[in-house]
Formats: structure tokens, C-alpha cells, sequence
């Protein structure tokens, strides 16, 4: 998700690392911190791997801190389509990650490979889960729950799910396709 992050970000213009990491905690949610420990290896190896560049500003500062500008470079650029291209599992299945995904999808420029993430996150989402189930392992619905709480996480959950996939369906019926573009 880090990675993602930050090439989606940096695809959208250059960003001094501070901006940076404001927009990765607003875009991922403000009780997810992005921390250090992650944050700086991350930058690490993508600089290592070339898929971005940093520059530092060489203009005095009252601040005793060093602004550094990060920028993607066309092998990052590369390396973000090849991420969401091959966006599946977790990335589709959990709603934050997809939710991250999608805030980028539009950088990837074959209007068939936004469709086929669509479409797997669709057949997520139809897949009928549940987040409690019987003994049997059959997915619950309210009706079936005395919890109150439970029951209202079910009826939000899909709430959520029939709109989404009312608009994911909308999204793959309207998308156009590579012999249409």
C-alpha cells in the first residue's frame, strides 16, 4: 500500500516528502498514520530501484530542516500501472486498499485493464460474504442475529455493497473498450 501510495501520489505532480506523507495519511484515513518506519525505506528502495528522484532545495531556510522534492520517473511510472494492472486478492477484497486503487486507477491508460479490476473487485463483492457466520460456516443475515450492533453492521455493510456494485456494474457497461478507443 505504501508503495502504491506514494507512486500514485508523486504520478499526480512532484511533492516535497512532508505534503507527501500528509496526502498518503488523508487519502488512507487519519487513524492509519504513515509512519517512519515504513515511510523512509519505502522511499528507499524506490529511489534505489529508479523508480523515483529526490531533490534537495537549495534554498536557505529558517528551518533547520532540508526540503526534499520526490518526482516519479517513467520506471515508476511503469512500475504503478504494473500495480494496478495486477490489482487483486487484498487489493480488491478489503475496501480501504481498493479504495486506494481506485483513487490511482485512472493513471493506468488501457481502458481494459481498469475494467478487469473493476470487474474483480465486482466479483468480490458478489461472492456473498459475510462478516458473521454458523457453525457451518453459512454466512448470517440480520434477521438471523439478536445482536443489535451486529445487525446494524450487516444492513450498513450491504447498503454499501448494493451501491457499490450498482456503480462498479455502471462503471465496466460504460467503460470503453480498446477497440472503441
Amino acid at each position: 500500500m505504501i508503495e502504491l501510495m506514494i507512486l500514485g501520489l508523486l504520478a499526480d505532480g512532484p511533492l516535497h516528502g512532508y505534503a507527501l506523507r500528509r496526502r498518503m495519511e488523508q487519502l488512507h484515513g487519519h487513524a492509519r498514520a504513515v509512519s517512519d518506519g515504513a515511510l523512509y525505506p519505502a522511499l528507499r528502495r524506490l529511489r534505489e530501484a529508479g523508480a523515483i528522484t529526490e531533490t534537495v532545495d537549495e534554498r536557505p531556510r529558517i528551518a533547520a530542516a532540508v526540503r526534499r522534492t520526490l518526482a516519479l520517473t517513467d520506471a515508476g511510472r511503469e512500475r504503478l500501472e504494473e500495480i494496478l494492472r495486477g490489482a487483486d486478492g487484498a487489493l480488491v477484497s478489503d475496501q480501504s486498499r481498493f479504495f486506494v486503487v481506485l483513487a490511482f486507477l485512472s493513471h493506468l491508460p488501457d481502458a481494459d485493464g481498469r475494467t478487469a479490476v473493476l470487474r474483480r473487485r465486482l466479483a468480490f463483492l458478489e461472492g456473498g460474504r459475510s462478516f458473521f457466520v454458523d457453525a457451518e460456516d453459512r454466512p448470517l443475515r440480520s434477521a438471523q442475529l439478536e445482536d443489535p450492533y451486529r445487525r446494524g453492521m450487516l444492513r450498513i455493510a450491504r447498503d454499501v455493497r448494493a451501491t457499490e456494485v450498482a456503480w462498479l456494474r455502471e462503471q465496466i457497461e460504460d467503460a470503453p473498450t480498446e477497440e472503441t478507443t
